[in-house]
């Protein structure tokens, strides 16, 4: 089976990573990102199963360049998001803040749709994208980070319950890592329980090949998680991240 995926973020890091792994399994792909250089690098690993396309999901003409990817290798089952900036944000500079939400919310909003919509026309489909165990929990270091990383699991799991009414055939995989070893942590600040990209994107691959719905990277930050979610609000303001 040509199964045909479009990967949004492939220039580095985790979406690099995955799509390396796709690759290698024998994918067809249509790879995007705002950086076209690292793009003609992993084109090169497989010329005639790889196609290039410029696109900064910030842009207006994001979804119309989407599309004409998917054209250019004939169809998709499956889009994977990793597109996505973060930074901590202790001083509340504004262009951060902005910046974030723009291409987290806004450009992450854009390219969901754009694929639901293909999807539900074609009549069947994959969406997987990365939002972040920062999404669990309101995080004071960095809040518009942990803020659009809460709207994108809702917005995953919001557009799941709509496929489902519409019969749609349309799955799901929101992927939720941990600390991941990339550019997105770069600086002074030590993070704790950091992960390599080339693990988690194995366990990514994995996790779209097994159709899950949810996927916390790995079993440390699943059990951070489910007591994140057991204090109160009263003591979760008052704890020094």
């Amino acid at each position: 089976m040509n199964r045909k995926a479009i990967v949004v973020g492939a220039s580095s890091g985790i979406g690099r990573e995955v799509t390396r792994l796709l690759i290698s399994e024998g994918w067809q792909l249509g790879i995007a990102a705002r950086r076209e250089e690292p793009l003609m690098e992993l084109k090169a690993l497989a010329p005639e199963r790889v196609e290039v396309m410029k696109i900064d999901v910030t842009s207006a003409d994001a979804e119309s360049r989407l599309l004409s990817l998917i054209d250019a290798i004939g169809g998709m089952d499956l889009y994977f998001h990793a597109s996505g900036i973060g930074k901590q944000n202790r001083q509340l500079e504004m262009e951060t803040e902005l910046q974030t939400m723009e291409t987290n919310a806004v450009g992450f909003t854009r390219m969901i749709t754009a694929a639901f919509r293909y999807f539900a026309e074609r009549g069947e489909g994959h969406i997987a994208a990365i939002t972040s165990i920062a999404g669990t929990m309101g995080l004071g270091p960095a809040p518009a980070y942990s803020a659009t990383k809460a709207l994108q699991a809702n917005y995953l799991q919001a557009l799941e319950q709509q496929a489902h009414q519409r019969k749609l055939n349309i799955r799901f995989t929101d992927i939720r890592p941990g600390f991941v070893d990339t550019a997105l942590l770069k600086g002074s600040f030590h993070y704790p329980m950091i992960m390599k990209p080339d693990s988690v994107a194995k366990d990514i691959v994995r996790s779209i090949r097994q159709r899950r719905h949810i996927r916390i990277i790995d079993w440390r930050y699943r059990l951070l998680t489910f007591f994140w979610r057991l204090i109160p609000n009263c003591i979760w303001r008052r704890m020094k991240l």
